[in-house]
């Protein structure tokens, strides 16, 4: 007979000294689906006038604080930063203890605050759900690179209502049955090389191809929209130890962090599997474009530059000559420092599909920029590979892939 599977647990994180009526509302309605709740305090001024099984003191404590000289000192912004470390401890415990099977928290821009940095410590696949009044806006410092389900409180959360009520049960419903997943979910037994793989829409053709050729091969490949967030989520699977190569087609979030556009991921980019020793496979896609917002968004620097308006949320601006000459250093310099295998393909017909011949971002002189800097600093280390097509072209796709296959092969026989 096969033994019967213990509940699932749902952890509750919140500022419960000014939201303790709320999350005692959830927690009922959590447990009516059969799920046992741990409730864990981050508020900093106060307990609830409930049992919590971890109190603030014992968040704080978790961070090397005290609860009583975070209080005294009144500085708002350190017993912040103090409380989202603890709560992270403590739910990274419970989970490695087998007592979390997924966590909601809820609360304004604080609470929000707190509850999103702690569920950020937690790995990609554990169920994560955070009902916020920021939820309507740029959710970005909250999600980041994690999978959290941010919901819209509508109201405030303050007290229960005929409104709030069908929100919070709401909530509390998706997390009981995603953690009800989560902890009758096999461990996986997939044993596929994981590979991550940037792309964008003027680079999907290539990033197909190379995908279906290297998963005919056994591979499986992730792809990661290269729109900031998406090559630091691909970056930090690389450092969580779950993509063990790179095929990063797409590295146009560089052409923003160089020329100020809206879709950076920030001045580390490229560096996470060079610093890991993993192997990889780089290629130069839409470096040719900026991108901004609606067209009012867009500097008025660029505003002689040719721009185009990819859709009604997105205007991109062709990067120029000192742009790209900046941007091909910074590349050089990047994957030159990395210890594990690395290739360049520089397609010399086009790094994108509005940059070939003919289309509205084709502009040879740039193009001749970026070429000229990378052959210049690009070291020995760095297996340089020029091919006469544009990225799109299904042999510039294919011979990427085939490179990446010959780099992993090589480095998993090292590792052995």
């Amino acid at each position: 007979m096969t033994p019967e599977r213990p509940a699932p647990t749902v952890v509750l994180l919140g500022t419960l000294d000014t939201k303790g009526a709320e999350y005692a509302f959830v927690r009922t309605q959590v447990e009516r689906t059969g799920c046992r709740v741990l409730m864990v305090n981050a508020g900093i001024l106060g307990d609830p006038d409930y049992p919590v099984d971890f109190g603030r003191r014992e968040v704080a404590a978790a961070a090397g604080a005290d609860i009583d000289e975070l209080v005294a000192a009144g500085d708002r912004g350190p017993a912040v930063t103090a409380m989202a470390d603890g709560a992270g401890v403590i739910v990274e415990h419970l989970l490695e203890a087998g007592r979390l099977d997924g966590i909601l928290g809820m609360g304004g821009s604080g609470g929000s605050s707190i509850i999103a940095a702690a569920m950020r410590r937690l790995p990609v696949g554990v169920p994560k759900m955070l009902v916020s009044t920021m939820a309507s806006g740029d959710t970005r410092p909250y999600v980041d690179t994690a999978d959290i389900a941010m919901t819209y409180s509508v109201v405030d959360i303050a007290g229960v209502n005929r409104i709030s009520a069908r929100i919070l049960g709401n909530a509390a419903a998706g997390i009981a049955a995603m953690a009800a997943a989560h902890a009758a979910r096999e461990e996986e037994r997939d044993t596929r090389p994981l590979v991550g793989a940037t792309m964008y829409g003027t680079t999907t053709p290539c990033v197909d191809g190379a995908r279906r050729w290297l998963e005919a091969r056994g591979y499986e490949v992730l792809v990661f929209h290269a729109t900031g967030t998406g090559g630091r989520s691909m970056e930090r699977l690389m450092v969580s130890g779950y993509v063990t190569a790179a095929l990063d087609v797409t590295t146009t979030e560089l052409a923003d962090e160089v020329a100020g556009g809206r879709l950076t991921a920030g001045p580390d980019r490229l560096e996470a599997a060079g610093s890991l020793g993993l192997p990889q496979v780089v290629s130069l896609g839409a470096v040719d474009q900026i991108t901004f917002s609606p067209p009012d968004t867009v500097p008025e620097a660029y505003r002689t530059r040719t721009l185009y308006r990819h859709n009604p949320t997105v205007t991109l601006v062709r990067t120029n000559e000192e742009e790209s000459d900046r941007l091909g250093r910074t590349i050089a310099a990047k994957l030159n420092a990395a210890d594990g295998p690395v290739s360049l393909f520089v397609p010399l017909r086009g790094t994108s599909s509005y940059a070939v011949e003919g289309a509205v971002f084709y502009d040879p002189t740039a193009d001749a920029a970026l070429f000229a800097a990378l052959r210049e600093e690009v070291g020995d280390r760095v297996d340089l590979v020029e091919m006469d097509t544009h990225i799109n072209d299904p042999a510039f796709a294919e011979a990427m892939a085939r490179r990446l296959d010959a780099h992993y092969r090589t480095w998993s026989a090292e590792r052995r």
